[in-house]
């Protein structure tokens, strides 16, 4: 008797332990069908653009978004506002040291590390991006629905050390100074 009432205890206790758990599952980012485009300011006006992903994940716990894992092929950089050496021009510039720097620094990393709801279908990340080596936390929203992720993130250039045309860091810039932070709109198919 006391040896049934023992083994239908520890299969009660099995049993619960086994359902509390949930299993966490990997959601590739299809990288064909995904879009990150990037817009950065200047008092004369903007400039836009598009960057590539290397890989990405979105990680899932009862089809709940609980992490992700993104890198960024930083050597991807292109300007979609201007075209012939005007475009060619401001695309090298921006793969040079005074921005990017990406001969040394050809991938950049969005790490999730934690994630809350917010509504349904919308949470609120806080990330460590590293960008030039330089790693720091960024908080954004993300709307997830039907196998699509969306996203808007502000970024201040100058924590990545990209001082170039900064105000905060050079006087007499006039109309030739670029805004410190710049944009970053994320459309994700997975």
């Amino acid at each position: 008797m006391k040896t049934n009432i023992l083994k239908n205890t520890l299969i009660l206790v099995l049993a619960i332990s086994f359902t509390s758990f949930s299993i966490v599952s990997d959601r590739a980012i299809d990288l064909k069908q995904s879009k990150v485009s990037w817009k950065g300011h200047k008092v004369t006006g903007a400039h836009e653009g598009t960057i590539s992903l290397s890989s990405g994940i979105l990680k899932f716990s009862d089809d709940k978004l609980v992490g992700g894992e993104f890198t960024i092929d930083m050597t991807s950089i292109d300007n979609t506002d201007l075209e012939g050496d005007y475009r060619l021009k401001l695309e090298g510039h921006l793969k040079s040291d005074d921005f990017f720097g990406v001969a040394n620094h050809p991938k950049a990393q969005l790490i999730f590390k934690s994630v809350k709801p917010s509504n349904e279908n919308n949470y609120i990340v806080t990330a460590d991006l590293t960008i030039k080596g330089k790693t720091n936390p960024i908080t954004f929203n993300i709307s997830i629905n039907e196998g699509k992720a969306n996203a808007a993130l502000k970024v201040d250039r100058t924590k990545y050390d990209i001082k170039y045309g900064s105000a905060s860091f050079f006087d007499n810039l006039k109309n030739k100074a670029i805004y410190d932070e710049f944009d970053i709109v994320v459309d994700l198919k997975f």
